[in-house]
């Protein structure tokens, strides 16, 4: 609905319903209603008990209230489909979010399908301080413009920002799959810790995380745990190899003129995390809707080992050759540590520093693991 159109239209129906109302001041329970349809079927219902009530409406902005309402119907069908229901009730509370800047106190809009047509069918309703009452209704299809594929980049996020934010919105817990990709590094070494290839010593983790709302429908702060499986590759630098003896893992210099690409020790560990987090909530210039900003959170993760192995990767004869060995190596079988993200929209950084040290006392380098990275998708 185009502003002009609408303030047109308003000030005819200030001066009409004026007239009417002021000619039945006799009337036993006085109450105008007001019916616009407007070209694109919209239809607009205005109901106020009297003039006094109909001369406030211009307090309230209309205006920006009709393009307001576009974002939270969009925001309303969202949650519907979130839902997984055929008619869901969304309330929305404008004077709170901002007040002091004469907004609605409240937005009620019920979206429901048609199971026969498929079509969407929303219903507004908005109470400007609990006196006069709007009400408009309108229909849109599956097929229109707001969801056609030929939407840009942009729109297309706005709209996943949008789902996210109803499911957010509506649901206190939900569970986000997460992919992290990142790399190791020894920290606090001993006596016999080598140094690591940087790139070569990678970080893979993978998992379901659980958020718990702590606090209302509106608090940044959430509790997050669930399973993860992490990958740590443990890279040697130069001509050097993971070798286990009596027990005990030492890095040893090859000595027969062989040249590796590749010497790894690898693992892999089943990891529960615990950690507070904060996700706060922006609003787009451009939009008008909210999505996701800055977010932090801290805590702390506890891991068994479920396998490791080393694996050697070398070239001789013009052929080459891959060797790989399982056992334990002498590694801590139990990992624990602390943890952090921090990130802003869809980019995440995370980080995770090992308290125990990666092998037992007295079966192998003295040394701490470090894990860094980016998180892929999930936050």
């Amino acid at each position: 609905m185009k502003p002009v159109l609408f303030s047109a239209a308003l000030a005819t129906l200030f001066a009409a319903t004026a007239f009417s109302a002021q000619a039945r001041t006799l009337a036993p329970a006085p109450t105008d209603t007001i019916v616009v349809r407007l070209p694109n079927k919209v239809i607009m219902t205005l109901v106020v008990r009297d003039a006094q009530q109909l001369r406030q409406l211009p307090q309230y902005h209309l205006d920006s209230l009709v393009a307001r309402l576009g974002g939270y119907i969009q925001r309303a069908d969202a949650a519907t489909k979130v839902a997984g229901t055929d008619r869901l009730t969304t309330v929305f509370r404008p004077n709170e979010d901002q007040p002091g800047q004469g907004l609605p106190e409240e937005i009620r809009i019920t979206t429901h399908k048609n199971r026969n047509s498929g079509e969407r069918t929303s219903r507004a309703l908005v109470l400007l301080d609990r006196i006069p009452g709007v009400n408009v209704t309108f229909d849109s299809t599956p097929n229109s413009d707001a969801s056609a594929s030929g939407k840009s980049f942009r729109d297309k996020q706005a709209r996943r920002d949008s789902l996210n934010a109803a499911n957010r919105e509506h649901h206190p817990t939900r569970t986000d799959l997460e992919l992290d990709l990142g790399l190791n590094a020894l920290t606090n070494r001993g006596s016999g810790a080598p140094g690591l290839r940087t790139l070569g010593s990678r970080y893979v983790s993978i998992g379901l995380n659980t958020f718990v709302r702590l606090g209302g429908r509106r608090s940044p702060a959430y509790l997050v745990f669930g399973p993860e499986f992490a990958f740590n590759n443990y890279m040697l630098e130069g001509n050097n190899k993971w070798v286990n003896q009596n027990g005990v893992t030492s890095v040893v210099a090859e000595t027969n003129g062989r040249q590796y690409q590749k010497t790894k020790l690898a693992t892999s560990t089943f990891t529960v995390p615990l950690m507070l987090q904060f996700h706060f909530r922006e609003k787009d210039a451009r939009t008008g809707r909210t999505r996701s900003g800055f977010h932090i959170g801290a805590g702390g993760f506890v891991g068994y080992r479920l396998a490791s192995w080393t694996k050697l990767k070398y070239f001789e004869e013009g052929n080459t050759y891959k060797d790989k060995n399982s056992g334990s190596y002498g590694l801590n079988d139990w990992q624990y540590g602390l943890q952090g993200i921090i990130g802003y929209h869809s980019l995440t950084l995370f980080a995770k520093y090992n308290l125990n040290e990666l092998f037992r006392t007295g079966q192998g380098p003295q040394a701490q693991t470090l894990s860094f990275g980016i998180r892929l998708f999930g936050n």
